[in-house]
């Protein structure tokens, strides 16, 4: 199945590396592909202006703007519905594939060190198993390769759009 050599750091790190990056970047480009980024960042920029529209209309207790926010309410929960099957699509279509590698992965490395970083303050380095040390990697990789394509993580994080944007 997979060589004997990748129990063995640094080839198990940078094999967990490498996986992380290469799954990073196919679910980006996947999500490219599949979701309509300027679409979503307009019913973002909506649901945004809806949610501060909704806040103020709270603090001031203004009933107009309360009556205008609640009857845009059924049309914000509708895109946050779209927004969602939209993000859904490329988990959907990455989700049995990733489960199933997964699956062989934690067979092969178990509780193997795959990564030893360096000990704080004099202590002992610190022995991290696959699991760990795939999030660690995944989190990082995926931030990083989704800001050079410029596509967002997620729910809220204003999908295609800029960080001025969205503010």
């Amino acid at each position: 199945m997979l060589p004997e050599q990748l129990l063995e750091a640094p080839y198990s790190t940078f094999f967990t590396l490498a996986l992380a990056s290469a799954v990073a970047l196919a679910t980006t480009l996947l999500n490219r592909k599949f979701v309509n980024r300027e679409q979503t960042s307009a019913w973002q920029r909506e649901i945004n202006k809806w949610n501060t529209e909704k806040n103020l209309a709270k603090k001031t207790a203004d009933k107009k703007l309360l009556a205008k926010v609640k009857k845009q309410e059924a049309r914000i929960l509708q895109l946050q519905s779209k927004m969602f099957s939209q993000q859904m699509k490329t988990s959907l279509v990455t989700f049995v594939p990733l489960i199933i590698i997964w699956q062989v992965l934690i067979g092969f490395f178990r509780d193997t060190t795959v990564a030893r970083l360096p000990g704080f303050f004099g202590g002992p380095p610190l022995d991290i198993p696959f699991f760990y040390w795939y999030m660690i990697s995944s989190i990082f990789i995926g931030t990083l390769v989704s800001r050079m394509f410029g596509v967002g993580m997620g729910m809220g994080m204003g999908l295609g759009t800029s960080t001025s944007e969205t503010r």
